[in-house]
């Protein structure tokens, strides 16, 4: 059995400047600027509460779109049970699947972003069914 659950929303900003978009996407969502990450320069975190996804602003070279990523304590396992319901690996990369959706969407699956998953996940049959 595995787990997983909704992690972060990724707003995708085809930029080169990811402050500018990190401004405009805290004043029109209302969050705080979490201090940058210096070992990830084209991520910024906005504030979220501990119930909430992570959010996220990215700068990126493909075009702008705000994706989702789902976390994962087997991230095999859990890109397995999305293959099954039709969904298919792109590309594995650094420490992520990136997913794309029979409709087209991309995600990525990524490890535990805040600790242990928990009793809020998802739990998974290793036949993909839920557990429980």
């Amino acid at each position: 059995m595995h787990k997983s659950r909704l992690s972060t929303f990724v707003i995708d900003c085809r930029s080169d400047d990811v402050e500018s978009a990190t401004r405009f996407w805290s004043a029109a969502l209302g969050r705080k600027v979490k201090p940058p990450d210096p070992d990830f320069p084209t991520y910024r975190e906005l504030t979220t509460s501990p119930d909430e996804p992570l959010l996220l602003v990215q700068a990126v070279d493909h075009e702008s779109r705000i994706h989702l990523d789902i976390e994962a304590d087997d991230q095999e396992a859990e890109a397995r049970r999305l293959e099954a319901l039709g969904a298919r690996r792109i590309q594995y990369l650094k420490r992520w699947w990136v997913m794309e959706a029979p409709t087209g969407q991309r995600f990525c699956i990524v490890r535990p972003q805040r600790g242990p998953l928990g009793d809020s996940a998802n739990g998974w049959n290793d036949d993909g069914t839920r557990a429980g």
